[in-house]
């Protein structure tokens, strides 16, 4: 199966750690924030995922089960005014669908972890966000995730990745997607902003 816009799967991981460095430039679309340039006074809010050491590189790729892996989060509040966000921490694989920014839906999936934040204009919060692939296993040209533990909870997910001969692995997509609470409606909207990491989970 061959990945939309990219040949190969290693593109991907530097869309991402791209993703990570230009996400606070994340208004329309994390694929095209790069080329976007803020109009002084523009409100906006931030979303990003830096690697373990804090830097935009070394991002986790390939993962093994039971290991235990980490990257940084982060959001930032630049709406000129307080503002009350929610963290959605969701897993796909590669046919099940992410985001809408175009529609500015989000994806349909069930988070499997959520963080819960109050920022005041100008202020940004980050945090570790631990997970490890727990109960793998491999059968034929399908891998199944069982459960994930992500910082500590163990949450069952039972979700099944096909062989992808093409870029050789069985590959799954943890990201982010920042809700925000809309006062008109009172109650949390899709901020239209997502950031993500291919992981190709092996038994090797």
């Amino acid at each position: 199966m061959r990945f939309p816009l990219m040949s190969k799967i290693e593109d991907y991981k530097h869309i991402f750690a791209v993703a990570g460095l230009t996400g606070i430039l994340l208004l329309a679309s994390p694929a095209f924030s790069i080329f976007l340039r803020l109009p002084d006074g523009e409100k906006f809010s931030e979303l990003w995922i830096l690697g373990p050491e804090h830097m935009m590189e070394n991002y986790p790729f390939k993962v093994r089960f039971g290991e235990n892996y980490k990257v940084y989060i982060g959001v930032g509040n630049h709406m000129d005014s307080s503002a009350y966000y929610l963290v959605y921490v969701k897993l796909r694989n590669q046919t099940e669908p992410l985001p809408n920014v175009t529609a500015e839906t989000p994806s349909p999936l069930l988070p499997i972890f959520v963080y819960s934040i109050f920022l005041e204009n100008g202020g940004t919060w980050e945090q570790l966000l631990n997970f490890s692939f727990q109960d793998v296993s491999f059968n034929g040209d399908r891998c199944l995730v069982g459960n994930l533990m992500v910082n500590g909870v163990t949450v069952n997910v039972d979700k099944y990745a096909l062989w992808d001969s093409e870029n050789n692995g069985y590959f799954y997509q943890l990201f982010l997607e920042l809700w925000i609470y809309d006062a008109a409606s009172r109650n949390f909207r899709f901020h239209n902003r997502f950031v993500g990491l291919w992981l190709n989970v092996t038994n090797i």
